[in-house]
């Protein structure tokens, strides 16, 4: 071999080799990169600014280790339900929790009350209480751990709209600010069956609008806390751990219930039949606004929440329902409760019908 040609064999190797060291190299620094640059524009979108340069490296990787458990979940074949990178994607599940799960659960014990549906025998195979004209759209509670506020709300909405035939959206701050001579204690947490009681002692609630949402435990206004815009008659428990029971609730009304919503994948939950591992240590308030079953008949349970419409489906999830666990999945039937009002409610003509009349006019039955 020539001297030209050896010179020329060892620059083509020398160049196989750089080459070969510059694939490696970038393929090592892409997802570092990539990653980054997933940071930057989520906090683009969702306007987050962080304090200084340590915080939004500390930020940054919480992102990116939220970032690889979502690929990782929904990389699992044949999974009933998605998870997707939203606005909590910076916070630890433990922060995320902390600050909005903050249900006040005590122990179950057998319920003394009465259950108004223990006689039902027949329920439509489906029901969504949206499209019944009785379901507020979806609020976002913030930071301020008052869920069990919102689920009373939403249920007392419902009520209200099946009484009077009006949707009215009402004031969760009232709750916040004026009820806390108990258990509930603004955004220190609280209990849905608490909130019924205020609101029966307190002989009503009022509006969003007269008494609007700020997300802070404030002072209680007197005098929008008298302005009533909806009133109870009281309050019923669903009876524990019982998801037949749950299901003729349900059926008739938006039912307020607890549910362990502590794990990542509650928090990065997107579409489809939760069917997911979750324990029973309740945790957070929401409210059941139907029922139903997917395509290919897994039946679930429809589920509004209370951290806005950028999480879930819109702010709701489907939870599989009629699962082997007596308590339902999560423990949605472990302590499930619902307001009760008259016929004829404040301002309004709706009267002196039967609960199953009110149920035919709705197209229940």
């Amino acid at each position: 071999m020539t001297s030209t040609n050896q010179t020329a064999l060892s620059f083509l190797v020398l160049i196989f080799f750089s080459a070969t060291l510059l694939s490696h190299t970038t393929s090592r620094l892409l997802p570092e990169t990539s990653s980054y640059e997933s940071h930057e524009q989520w906090m683009a979108r969702y306007g987050r600014v962080y304090k200084d340069a340590d915080e939004k490296e500390q930020r940054s990787k919480i992102f990116q280790e939220n970032v690889r458990y979502i690929e990782s979940s929904n990389s699992v074949m044949n999974k009933a339900y998605k998870l997707a990178v939203n606005e909590f994607a910076d916070l630890t599940n433990q922060e995320f929790t902390s600050t909005r799960n903050r249900f006040k659960a005590h122990e179950c014990s057998p319920s003394t009350s009465a259950f108004r549906y223990e006689n039902v025998t027949a329920v439509p195979s489906s029901m969504d209480w949206r499209k019944k004209g009785a379901v507020i759209p979806v609020k976002d509670q913030g930071q301020c751990g008052c869920c069990w506020a919102f689920s009373a709300v939403a249920a007392m909405e419902g009520i209200t709209q099946l009484k009077t035939g009006k949707l009215v959206s009402l004031s969760e701050q009232e709750l916040v600010d004026c009820d806390t001579s108990g258990q509930d204690q603004g955004c220190e947490g609280g209990l849905m069956d608490d909130a019924f009681d205020f609101i029966l002692n307190n002989k009503g609630l009022t509006t969003e609008s007269n008494y609007p949402y700020k997300g802070v435990d404030g002072t209680c206004n007197s005098n929008e806390e008298s302005n009533h815009a909806a009133a109870i008659t009281g309050h019923e428990d669903v009876p524990a751990n019982s998801e037949s029971a749950l299901l003729k609730a349900v059926a008739s009304q938006p039912i307020s219930v607890a549910i362990d919503a502590s794990g990542s994948d509650f928090q990065f939950y997107s579409s489809g039949v939760f069917t997911g591992e979750c324990g029973t240590e309740l945790d957070h308030g929401v409210t059941a606004v139907g029922y139903g079953a997917s395509a290919d008949g897994t039946k679930y349970w429809l589920v509004k929440n209370s951290w806005g419409t950028g999480w879930g489906q819109e702010g709701y999830i489907m939870m599989q329902r009629d699962v082997d666990a007596q308590e339902g999945l999560c423990g949605i039937a472990m302590m499930a409760s619902y307001p009760t009002a008259e016929l004829c409610n404040i301002k309004s003509n709706y009267c002196k019908l039967s609960v199953f009349t009110v149920m035919l006019l709705q197209g229940n039955m």
